[in-house]
């Protein structure tokens, strides 16, 4: 079943601000600056989708066994030391295990770097995100050292070369 990136509806902030059960999981998600106890307004505010190019993964064709209005994944990128930097990246609770993050991130590469003409990608994981930094890394992803001061403590910077 193929996958595409579609501008966020305000259904689907709400829908992905339910995916965070309490504080340590949106923190975990979000980093320090997201407001907890969030509202809705909040919560799309300190998105800041109006300055970070922001996508949502959805399925693409119908299909009598799919929900193509699902939710399946959501993401931003943005250029950071001259690179396509992917943040915020979340998968539905109820498509986790199925590789999905693969999807939303090769999704996402290939608009942000086409968009910012970048052929290298960056993100930030906690270090005790372990599923996370697996799923990076088998993707491809390797620590690397940030070329500046560290912006938020606890955190792996990872890069990896992009190719279209």
């Amino acid at each position: 079943m193929l996958l595409k990136l579609t501008t966020p509806t305000e259904s689907d902030i709400n829908t992905i601000s339910q995916w965070f059960p309490d504080e340590i999981h949106l923190r975990t998600w979000s980093g320090p600056k997201f407001r907890y106890p969030f509202t809705q307004a909040s919560f799309y505010q300190d998105l800041s989708m109006e300055r970070l190019p922001s996508f949502c993964l959805k399925y693409a064709e119908k299909n009598e066994c799919v929900d193509t209005d699902m939710l399946v994944g959501f993401g931003q990128y943005y250029s950071r030391v001259g690179r396509c930097h992917l943040g915020r990246l979340v998968i539905n609770p109820e498509c986790r295990g199925q590789n999905k993050i693969a999807d939303l991130i090769h999704l996402l590469a290939h608009e942000g770097c086409a968009q910012l003409k970048a052929d290298m990608l960056s993100l930030f994981v906690f270090h005790d995100n372990h599923k996370a930094k697996n799923a990076y890394q088998k993707l491809g992803f390797v620590e690397a050292e940030y070329p500046e001061e560290m912006p938020m403590d606890g955190c792996v910077y990872m890069v990896k070369h992009y190719k279209s």
